[in-house]
């Protein structure tokens, strides 16, 4: 059961991507979704078993690498961490596998895509399960190829290829901080296995070390270092700009890189390693700052947004941020709560936004669409089903674990804890907002796409529709049920030691103890945020139009993203661009290729032209030049010089 849940979609993945000519695509799909069925199986008996029974385990399948004081096993860590992400991960997973069989049915190379679906799958879980850091890192790394794979999966077109690219190079940037972190981490404690790591940092708590001429805290430099890679792999504020690109693969990889996999990696990091984060106090406030700012940044651009995939992908790094802030705040258990609920609705939204598109004959701009919920009535019903929880409208999933973690910032008190609060406070009205916005603008309102679209409007068959049921139901009630295991007054019984939190940390304790006006806040909010969506876009639709022309410098800056890809093409792409160019021609063809082998091999050519004149196969010239020499010889001789 506990290899069966890691390595069944890697079987199907090796079948598929091996096999998948001779299978067919019917076969493909029918081995892929099949063992992730059997591994979905298998990860919810588990989630059980560990997280509510309390059988947690380790599974060491093989001694990987001992050198030294450097040992690393291969093994399956599974905690109520571990348990509670991959009963998510491959629940979630199979449903896209599932949703996919319907939506890339006309594809030319299922096989592949289906293949690259369960391989992705296999790394997020190998990360997850993780029990020491190189293993981790491993999954990290084949989570980041397998999204480079995905993103630019339709490989003929060169927007995909840009993306993928993009995606690969950013998360990169971020994975130099967690390879530091990792060696780091190695330097102080003598070890990358998790429980001999916690066992070893309290003795080296107050360990300095100096850096830019002066002296940080050990752990607090590797805290930092850990955390701009999950920055990378989370698409937070900085690190965040490949994130949107990466809707240009098939909709179920925006499902998948979303909802599931990659992007909570960071979340999963942070919260693993928390035993190091609540000595870094530091470290914690940086993850609050920006896992805040990312909230309130992402939010705001997804209001202007006109691409359905677009505004959700927004949607996703700004709950991403809510995570994160939440983990800084300490609030642990309330970060996984708001990721596993979020996995649901943001699934749910993701799948049902590729219903749209099937429907619309691949339309993806909602200022093209309108009117069509008549026509799609299950789509319909999914997409309203996914934005109340998204919103956080009562009794919705995402009601209870945003609400948790809004409630967690404003009971860290403390200036950061209070920042947090409030940007989390305006993401909500915006996320409401813009939730509503895409709901209204897509399926209300009169007909804006080209009659031949129209006419063809149609709702998404039964294999595309029952995936989205399911996870609607998620979406209504993973909240409800989940909540007081998760987050409730006895929430360290559920986690058994997974998740540690410093004594005074008591940001979860307090939140359960929040006054009416903080539980009530956000609901407010979100409820604004409705409103004034639905009085923009259909009781007046003509004001947006004209709130776009009056504030128009605005509305272009969030429109074109804060300016963040001009900025780091001008900071780092030109520059970098110039620096290879002087390299290439005054460096490499100017001095290498002029001075270099290249201008030895010429010179010598040259050399052996001229040499070979000589030998001109005239007899005369030989004994000329014969008498040349001995009269050199003699005459050295004669000087006494030989």
């Amino acid at each position: 059961m506990e290899t069966g849940a890691v390595f069944l979609p890697l079987v199907g993945a090796i079948v598929a991507g091996f096999f998948g000519r001779a299978l067919g695509d019917r076969g493909a799909a029918l081995v892929t979704c099949g063992t992730m069925a059997l591994a979905a199986a298998c990860g919810l008996m588990l989630f059980f078993d560990v997280a509510y029974a309390g059988n947690a385990r380790t599974v060491t399948l093989a001694a990987w690498v001992d050198s030294g004081s450097f040992e690393a096993n291969w093994a399956l860590r599974y905690d109520t961490l571990s348990a509670v992400m991959v009963g998510m991960v491959t629940l979630i997973s199979t449903l896209i596998h599932v949703y996919s069989v319907g939506y890339m049915s006309h594809d030319r190379t299922v096989p592949r895509f289906m293949a690259y679906l369960s391989l992705f799958t296999f790394a997020m879980l190998m990360l997850v399960t993780a029990d020491n850091l190189l293993q981790l890192f491993f999954g990290w790394e084949g989570v980041g190829l397998c999204s480079y794979l995905l993103i630019g999966y339709w490989y003929e077109r060169e927007s995909a290829n840009r993306a993928a690219m993009k995606a690969f190079i950013v998360n990169r940037v971020g994975d130099v901080g967690f390879a530091l972190g990792i060696a780091g981490v190695f330097v102080l404690t003598d070890s990358i296995a998790f429980d001999a790591i916690f066992a070893a940092l309290g003795a080296h708590e107050a360990t300095m070390v100096r850096l830019f001429g002066g002296e940080v805290r050990a752990v607090e430099l590797c805290a930092v270092l850990l955390f701009i890679g999950a920055m990378g792999k989370s698409a937070q504020l900085f690190l965040h700009t490949w994130l949107p690109d990466a809707m240009e693969g098939p909709t179920p990889v925006s499902a998948l890189i979303h909802a599931a996999t990659m992007v909570t990696a960071g979340v999963f990091l942070v919260t693993r390693m928390s035993p190091l984060f609540e000595m870094a106090p530091v470290a914690l406030g940086i993850v609050t700052v920006i896992g805040a700012s990312t909230a309130l940044f992402a939010a705001t651009i997804g209001c202007v947004q006109n691409d359905i995939k677009r505004i959700i992908a927004y949607s996703t790094c700004s709950q991403l941020g809510y995570m994160f802030f939440a983990a800084g705040v300490s609030a642990y258990p309330a970060a996984i709560f708001h990721l596993f609920t979020h996995a649901f609705f943001k699934a749910l939204l993701f799948l049902g936004a590729g219903s749209v598109i099937h429907a619309m004959s691949d339309e993806q701009d909602i200022r093209r669409m309108g009117g069509i919920w008549r026509k799609v009535p299950a789509t319909y019903a999914m997409m309203w089903i996914g934005n109340l929880a998204l919103a956080g409208v009562p009794f919705f999933a995402g009601f209870y674990s945003k609400d948790m973690v809004l409630e967690a910032a404003w009971g860290a008190q403390s200036a950061v804890g209070a920042f947090a609060f409030v940007s989390g406070l305006a993401a909500a009205f915006l996320t409401a907002f813009y939730s509503w916005r895409l709901l209204i603008l897509t399926f209300h309102g009169e007909p804006r796409a080209e009659e031949h679209v129209m006419e063809h409007v149609h709702e998404s068959p039964l294999v595309m529709l029952a995936p989205l049921v399911v996870l609607a139901i998620g979406a209504m009630f993973a909240g409800m049920v989940f909540y007081e295991p998760f987050v409730g007054h006895n929430w360290q019984e559920f986690w058994r030691g997974a998740i540690v939190v410093a004594p005074g940390n008591d940001a979860i304790e307090n939140a359960h103890h929040a006054p009416l006006w903080v539980k009530l806040a956000p609901v407010l909010m979100g409820g604004s945020g409705i409103a004034l969506a639905y009085l923009l876009y259909m009781i007046r639709p003509e004001l947006p139009g004209r709130l776009a022309a009056r504030f128009q410098g605005l509305y272009r800056f969030l429109l074109n993203k804060w300016y963040f890809d001009e900025l780091y093409d001008r900071l780092f792409v030109r520059p970098a661009m110039a620096l290879g160019d002087a390299l290439w021609k005054g460096g490499d063809l100017g001095v290498i290729d002029r001075f270099g082998p290249d201008g030895v091999a010429a010179t010598a050519h040259a050399a052996a032209l001229r040499i070979v004149r000589l030998q001109t196969g005239l007899v005369y010239h030989y004994a000329f030049a014969m008498l040349i020499g001995i009269v050199v010889i003699v005459t050295l001789v004669a000087t006494g010089r030989l």
